[in-house]
């Protein structure tokens, strides 16, 4: 299967013009392809979109030395996919002008609303877990904020706002992270998600996610909750313009007014291209979506 994530019209427009699309991936160092890419390709081979790699300006003495003469070693090829993808994430953060707002929000009804439909779930064989919850509640914000279902052209003069509500579920998988992308999340019910979050996260260990079910999302979720950690700072994944990390739901004290509860809180990590996204933005966000996780059946309405 292609590691290069492209739609279907991008690849016959690539076709048209006699691109070959995956060298044009290897030279921007990205894997997703979006169509700029494609009409913007020149004469020198590289998109605008795009910077020279290090290796192109010199960079490369850095990296390249003889790491033997300080002690033994051994050496382990890098897969391409990793290669590719590792090009991308260096793309992405030399090109967009990212932040990071932390902040968390209250998982005691959804973990009460999960144990309430434990039942029912086992009745429809899925498996419900917060993710889903978690993809429901970031559909409704991406349709109360718009500007964070949105794309910069490769000039950063167009803003494109989208129509749709897609979001891509990072997957740590044996063959390097994939993001397999969900359709029309705001349009389906939990338990849709909760099913096409497990099939696609359980065809992504097996790399047998189609090409159709890469790239194009609106926004991407990664999720470090069934490992550890209380926060990160997750890398835009062009050419979306956000993209949210969630963290291990822990118990906390949170004073009520009169003493402290403690109550189960889930760290959130929203990083977003500052061009696009400012900061008081990125705030207001986060704060209405944590508003959805904490009162959940509002969201399922």
């Amino acid at each position: 299967m292609s590691d290069v994530i492209a739609p279907p019209s991008v690849r016959a427009l690539a076709r048209q013009k006699g691109i070959d699309i995956e060298k044009l991936a290897r030279d921007i160092g990205r894997t997703s392809i979006a169509r700029e890419d494609v009409e913007g390709e020149g004469d020198t081979g590289m998109s605008p979109s795009v910077s020279a790699s290090p290796a192109e300006t010199g960079d490369r003495g850095y990296w390249d030395v003889d790491h033997a003469l300080s002690g033994p070693i051994t050496e382990e090829p890098v897969s391409r996919f990793a290669q590719v993808a590792a090009q991308n994430m260096a793309a992405a953060q030399r090109l967009i002008p990212a932040v990071t707002h932390h902040d968390r929000a209250e998982m005691t009804a959804i973990e009460a609303l999960r144990k309430e439909l434990r039942t029912e779930a086992g009745e429809r064989g899925v498996k419900l877990t917060a993710l889903a919850f978690h993809a429901k509640a970031l559909s409704k914000a991406l349709r109360e904020f718009p500007k964070f279902n949105a794309s910069l052209s490769s000039d950063g003069k167009t803003l494109f706002l989208k129509n749709y509500v897609h979001l891509g579920i990072a997957v740590d998988t044996a063959h390097g992270l994939m993001v397999p992308v969900i359709r029309d999340v705001d349009r389906k019910g939990l338990w849709q998600i909760a099913a096409e979050v497990a099939d696609l996260a359980s065809r992504a260990q097996e790399r047998k996610v189609r090409p159709d079910e890469m790239g194009g999302a609106s926004m991407t979720i990664t999720n470090l909750g069934g490992i550890g950690g209380t926060a990160f700072t997750p890398i835009v994944n062009p050419p979306e313009v956000a993209i949210l990390g969630i963290t291990r739901t822990e118990v906390a004290p949170v004073w009520d007014g009169e003493a402290f509860q403690p109550v189960q809180m889930v760290p959130l990590d929203l990083s977003y291209d500052h061009r696009v996204i400012n900061g008081a933005d990125a705030a207001r966000f986060l704060s209405y979506y944590a508003g959805l996780l904490k009162e959940p059946r509002r969201m399922l309405i």
